[in-house]
């Protein structure tokens, strides 16, 4: 079962995530800010974050900017209300974008791409280091 942290400080949202998510067979854990975000995901272990981008006094954008230093390949899914901030240079730093909707089908779908993304790409550099690590003559 995939891990998902939902980061949210609307907390409307972290149930409805939380409850939608579940039924589609995820894990879900949420936190309401960014305060020892990088904490909670080393304690979590999560597959994925599905991150907003205002969270009080929390800036998304500068959590998954540390996300990325700390956890380079962990899929990030920035969900806001704000579409304009798709344009913000620091918002390609995520696997995808999704502005915030009553019908989360396509965060579903983004959701689900982003793990089987990341498990292509786990099974390739596996079996790519499985190869180079063969001796020529086997």
């Amino acid at each position: 079962m995939n891990k998902i942290l939902v980061v949210d400080d609307e907390e409307s949202i972290r149930i409805l995530y939380a409850d939608e998510l579940t039924e589609e067979g995820y894990e879900v854990i949420a936190s309401g800010d960014g305060s020892r975000l990088l904490e909670l995901i080393e304690q979590e272990r999560p597959d994925l974050i599905v991150l907003d981008i205002i969270l009080g006094k929390y800036n998304g954008l500068d959590l998954l900017q540390d996300i990325r230093n700390t956890y380079y390949n962990l899929p990030v899914v920035l969900c806001t209300a704000y579409s304009n901030f798709k344009y913000d240079l620091k918002s390609i730093a995520a696997d995808y974008y999704v502005v915030k909707s009553s019908d989360l089908k396509e965060l579903k779908l983004k959701i689900k791409m982003a793990i089987e993304g990341t498990k292509q790409f786990l099974k390739r550099t596996t079996l790519n280091d499985l190869q180079q690590s063969i001796p020529e003559h086997w």
